[in-house]
């Protein structure tokens, strides 16, 4: 793993705690914050897996 896979991983699932944080609390900012972090996350974990490829070829 390169540090782009791991970083998005780690944005993704505080995206995910955020989250929940907001629907425990009710708070619909909160839980879109974390749906953006989340995006965020997944988006920055794809393209560490493009360079991976792209670094294996």
């Amino acid at each position: 793993m390169n540090k782009d896979q791991v970083k998005g991983a780690v944005k993704d699932a505080a995206g995910k705690v955020q989250q929940k944080a907001g629907e425990m609390t009710g708070s619909q900012e909160q839980q879109m914050k974390g749906v953006e972090k989340q995006a965020e996350g997944k988006t920055q974990k794809v393209a560490g897996n493009v360079k991976d490829a792209a670094r294996k070829h």
